[in-house]
């Protein structure tokens, strides 16, 4: 059994969704997790308020107050590659995160996350990432070190004042002259029929990226990516719009069979840069990850444990 050793948080919605208890609440917002393990969880007292207050069975819904609880799974899957630490202040902490590896808990990974190796690596149990990157996608992860000037930082990614630059590699045809083209794409997304997929559907857009050709060989192309908006899966599905899917996607243009990772095979999308005015010192920041992708050999996450 994988057991958290940090608490997962979750705020109650002002509105109450008809609910009288908050293990009614926790049942219909995780419908794919058994209500028992919810009871059992609370019995075992890993569900718990902000002061720390048990949460039971029968406790009342509270609008807007936090509710703590520790994530457990069967068995965690061992991800053989290691994360960086690329830079560290009083308020932030930057890090490259391996293909493969989960920014934060989720689905069957709970310490198998780069947030908690981190916060194991640096003792710094208020370490919280300040975004996401799919766990197929390798690439710079920014955390907030210190609580006090959090907000400041989230309000950059809210706001877009964030730039962020990406590299993909795809694979194309020999007759396409691309190197030194560029294009906007831009679309409306929604999420599919098919769970954890968005489409393109007809309608405003509302996403936007810049796209460019960086090098073409033969039958592949390295791609700069600059995601002007921040939808879901928004860059897997503009490359797939201009007809270069990103090599090895599992999820675009079909999805494949569910299976286990293949460590050979890592989606070739890379997080590179990322660039902000501090909002705390207001000096220019600008970052770049060390790790390439290359036209000549796939980048499998280099770093191994």
């Amino acid at each position: 059994m994988g057991i958290s050793k940090y608490p997962s948080k979750l705020s109650l919605p002002q509105t109450n969704p008809g609910v009288f208890t908050v293990l009614e609440y926790l049942i219909a917002k995780f419908p794919y997790i058994e209500p028992m393990l919810w009871r059992q969880r609370m019995t075992d007292g890993k569900v718990h308020w902000h002061d720390g207050t048990l949460i039971t069975a029968t406790s009342a819904y509270q609008a807007q107050q936090r509710v703590y609880y520790y994530r457990e799974v069967d068995s965690e899957p061992i991800i053989p590659f290691e994360e960086k630490i690329l830079f560290q202040d009083e308020h932030i902490l930057l890090a490259y995160k391996p293909h493969f590896l989960a920014v934060t808990p989720g689905g069957i990974y709970v310490n198998e996350c780069l947030q908690n190796r981190l916060r194991d690596k640096t003792g710094m149990d208020n370490l919280q990432a300040l975004h996401r990157l799919d766990r197929a996608t390798a690439g710079l992860v920014l955390f907030s070190v210190n609580p006090d000037t959090r907000q400041y930082y989230h309000t950059l990614f809210k706001t877009r004042q964030i730039h962020k630059t990406y590299h993909a590699i795809a694979k194309v045809t020999g007759e396409e002259n691309l190197a030194g083209q560029e294009w906007q794409v831009k679309n409306r997304l929604a999420p599919s029929p098919i769970r954890f997929r968005m489409q393109i559907v007809d309608g405003e857009a509302n996403s936007y990226s810049v796209i460019r050709c960086l090098e073409q060989n033969a039958d592949r192309a390295l791609f700069e990516l600059n995601p002007i908006t921040g939808k879901t899966h928004q860059l897997r599905l503009h490359m797939q719009a201009l007809g270069w899917p990103i090599l090895h996607d599992n999820y675009y243009p079909i999805l494949q069979p569910k299976s286990p990772d293949n460590y050979a095979r890592p989606l070739q999308l890379l997080a590179k840069g990322l660039r902000f005015i501090d909002p705390v010192s207001q000096r220019p920041r600008v970052f770049s990850g060390a790790t390439e992708l290359s036209l000549h050999g796939l980048n499998s996450s280099s770093l191994h444990k």
